[in-house]
Order: C-alpha cells, then sequence, then structure tokens
C-alpha cells in the first residue's frame, strides 16, 4: 500500500512537472493565451500577498501590475531552477521590498502611529490560516467571521518586518519551509526563528486588542447602568 502510493505522488509530481514546462514553454514563446491564463491564476494571490506587505494597501493594484509586466520581460530568462509559482513570488516580494523602501524615504513622516510597527517578544505560536483564508463560507459565516478577519489582517500589518513576509508566506499562502528559505535567500533555520517570532508577535497584538475591547465594552456597561450616554461616558 505504501509503494502504491509513493509511486502514485511521484506519478503525480511529475505530471504537474510536464504541466509547468509546457506553460512556460508557451510563455516563453510569447503566447498571449498562456500569459491570460497566468494572470487569471495568480492576479488574486499576489495582490493580496502585496496587500499584505506593503505600507498602504490602496499601492497593491499598481504593484500587482508591475509584477505581471516584470513576469512578460523576463520569462525568457526563467530555466526552472525552482517551481514558476516560487519564481512569480519572488518577483512580487521584490516588488514589495521596493516599495516599502521608497516608503521610508518619502513618506515615513506620514505614517500615523496606528500604523508604527512594535518591538516582540518569543512567546506561544498561533495559527493564521484558519482567520485569514476563507474557503468557501456561507454568507451567515462570512457575516460571523468577518470582524474577526478585519482584526487579524489589522494585526498582521502591525508585525514588523522580516517577520510578517515569513508569516504571511508560510501560514497564509501556504508556501512550505524550503520555498520560504528560497524566496528569502535564508536558511531554514532563521525561517523558523522567524515564525517563532512572528507568531508571538501577532499573538501579543491580539491579546492587546482583546484586553483593550474588554476594557471598552466594561466601560459602556456601566455607563449605561448610571444611565450615561456613550458621549457622556467617554
Amino acid at each position: 500500500m505504501q509503494a502504491d502510493i509513493t509511486l502514485g505522488n511521484l506519478a503525480s509530481a511529475l505530471s504537474i512537472h510536464a504541466e509547468e514546462a509546457t506553460l512556460v514553454a508557451e510563455l516563453q514563446s510569447g503566447s498571449e493565451e498562456a500569459f491570460s491564463w497566468l494572470i487569471a491564476r495568480y492576479h488574486q494571490p499576489i495582490y493580496s500577498l502585496l496587500a499584505r506587505t506593503v505600507r498602504d494597501p490602496a499601492d497593491a493594484a499598481d504593484l500587482t501590475q508591475d509584477v505581471f509586466v516584470k513576469i512578460f520581460r523576463h520569462i525568457g530568462s526563467f530555466h526552472s531552477e525552482s517551481s514558476l509559482r516560487t519564481w512569480i513570488y519572488r518577483i512580487a516580494l521584490h516588488e514589495g521590498l521596493n516599495q516599502r523602501r521608497w516608503w521610508r524615504r518619502h513618506k515615513q513622516q506620514e505614517v500615523t502611529i496606528e500604523m508604527e510597527t512594535i518591538d516582540c517578544e518569543n512567546g506561544e505560536p498561533g495559527r493564521l490560516k484558519e482567520m485569514l483564508v476563507d474557503p468557501g463560507e456561507s454568507p451567515y459565516e462570512t457575516a460571523t467571521h468577518t470582524e474577526a478577519r478585519e482584526r487579524v489582517e489589522s494585526a498582521l500589518r502591525q508585525v514588523p518586518e522580516p517577520f510578517r513576509t515569513t508569516l504571511i508566506l508560510r501560514d497564509i499562502e501556504g508556501f512550505v519551509y524550503e520555498e520560504v528559505a528560497e524566496m528569502l535567500g535564508v536558511n531554514l533555520g532563521t525561517i523558523k526563528s522567524r515564525l517563532v517570532r512572528g507568531r508571538a508577535c501577532l499573538r501579543k497584538l491580539l491579546l492587546a486588542d482583546d484586553a483593550e475591547r474588554h476594557t471598552a465594552a466594561d466601560a459602556l456597561r456601566a455607563a449605561a447602568i448610571a444611565g450615561l450616554t456613550e458621549e457622556e461616558a467617554q
């Protein structure tokens, strides 16, 4: 049975590699159909990645377009040293890094206190994927989880680099450790260390947010008991 499973996995991997090689050949030959398929397949994932990694999410749309322009220009230099997906994400991460550098040079003075990053401590890891990835929720579930996802997204934006990008690639995008290490150009030990610190930071931010929300709710309840309006309570 184990041999059958292993052979099945090998056959699946070979099939995927062959399909990717065919796609790359068509892209390198200038096929508009292949490039249109690539955009349809990767536009939303790349946009989501950039929206989470750059300072201003409003920049993500333009950056996503820049990524596909670079893919189109440089696909001829792709020689399958890594998977096509890894290569595409590496280009996107490079664009995001350039944007963050530009932000620090030109817009840092405009950053509000809510967008400042904080120092983090090591702690118990938390899980992101269940809260940020939405595998076909019902409208009721979507409404129920929207606030939780927004809270996590907000906290995630406060996790400092390089921990935020590592969290996004591993816990949200689902890349394996080796792929994350290849994209970021660091070793596996560094990736695992960044994940521990990033998850601990995110957990700390979420716990602080919970405490703040509970304090505000308690104040409003106390004000209601005292017969005060919300404005008077504040």
